[in-house]
């Protein structure tokens, strides 16, 4: 049985040491990069220097190796065959395949921002995006970042620790507004302020400015903002063009079934390029999960997908942020508790429906944190006297 991957990331990668796992028969990785797999995370912390190149890459050779695992790098896939069961490369050749994983990933969005085409405009999702960064920034003194997410502001604290002026822009009206409500992301703001890292809240691009390079971004409400280097970091879109030309099922993402199969026979998707139920969440625990499902059904099993609670625990611009579950719930039903020390920059809220702990936001308490994480995760019974006591 021959198993092809397109896609090197976690979810491609994941999958293929499952089907080693199950020694499933052939297993062969196709990827445009010319890198092994390496942990995106991790990138903002190469940009900022504080970890080496070789830190990124998850994999030694041996482990590959040792695996059966067939890794080819710089070999786009430009075209799915499915009636011939095999895949077009970038070079013309073609590869065969029995059952085949699409890992494809994202892309970084880039909203149709006037002047976003200049010279010191970026995105950051790859190690090349990462490796030009750091190279033009080393003669910038003012950078802009377009995104008041989990990339943008890592990013953010990359070119801060490189020495620039830093400005981050939130098109919303707090940071991350997928894993903090307005309470805690006002004590993060904070935080990411003490860091010396400005924040630009409501914040609507309209232009990025300069004779052919970025020297700024002007708000549709007129303010401007000095800078050299624009990076944004608006967001990740499905990467489904393979998919879409071929004839395959897909809205936000390649559609697939509870077996993480496509509309097409023998050809299964997971991870960023997935969509599940018309969601594609394009986070770790996720992608992971779902090559587990893709794998085990590629080698013959019959696994289905339970979704995934999305759960973030990560330090973030060096603060130690749990979200998980629903922290914004909407509709009746719901019990929200807080626990809140701004001085301390400690924010704990926890959201209770059914007697069942739904969400939590845990900011600067990392052994509540685990704690709250698992109970969501596990759709755990509990109690408002019991939440509180921890709190």
């Amino acid at each position: 049985m021959r198993h092809v991957i397109v896609g090197n990331g976690v979810a491609g990668v994941t999958a293929a040491a499952e089907l080693a796992r199950r020694q499933a028969g052939e297993i062969e990785v196709y990827t445009a990069e010319r890198y092994p797999y390496y942990f995106r995370p991790r990138l903002p912390y190469f940009l900022a220097g504080e970890i080496p190149q070789e830190g990124l890459y998850v994999h030694s050779p041996a482990w590959y190796e040792k695996r059966n695992i067939q890794v080819h790098l710089e070999s786009k896939a430009v075209r799915l065959l499915p009636d011939r069961k095999r895949i077009l490369l970038a070079d013309d050749s073609e590869v065969s395949y029995d059952r085949l994983l699409l890992a494809t990933g994202g892309f970084s969005f880039v909203p149709p921002i006037e002047g976003a085409d200049k010279k010191g405009v970026f995105a950051l999702r790859t190690l090349d995006d990462a490796l030009a960064i750091k190279e033009y920034a080393a003669h910038c003194q003012e950078a802009v970042v377009i995104g008041g997410g989990l990339l943008g502001l890592e990013a953010a604290r990359g070119l801060r620790v490189l020495g620039l002026s830093v400005t981050t822009l939130e098109f919303f009206h707090r940071l991350l507004p997928r894993q903090l409500d307005d309470e805690g992301s006002a004590i993060f703001q904070r935080l990411v302020e003490n860091l010396g890292i400005k924040v630009g809240l409501k914040a609507e691009t309209k232009s990025i400015v300069g004779n052919g390079e970025a020297r700024g971004v002007v708000l549709k409400d007129g303010r401007e903002f000095p800078a050299q280097l624009v990076l944004i970091a608006a967001g990740v879109r499905s990467a489904v063009s393979l998919a879409a030309e071929a004839g395959l099922q897909v809205d936000r993402g390649v559609v697939v079934d509870e077996r993480m199969l496509t509309s097409a026979p023998d050809i299964y998707s997971a991870g960023d390029a997935a969509s599940f139920k018309g969601r594609s969440w394009g986070i770790i625990p996720v992608a992971g999960a779902q090559a587990l499902v893709a794998a085990a059904n590629m080698a013959g099993d019959s696994v289905l997908y339970e979704e995934v609670v999305p759960s973030n625990t990560l330090k973030i611009v060096g603060i130690d942020l749990t979200s998980a579950g629903i922290v914004v719930p909407e509709g009746e039903g719901f019990m929200e508790i807080r626990r809140a020390d701004p001085e301390a920059g400690v924010y704990k809220k926890v959201v209770l429906k059914d007697d069942t702990l739904v969400g939590a936001i845990v900011l600067g308490d990392k052994a509540l944190a685990k704690k709250l994480e698992r109970m969501v995760t596990g759709k755990d019974k509990t109690s408002r006297e019991e939440l509180e006591s921890l709190l």
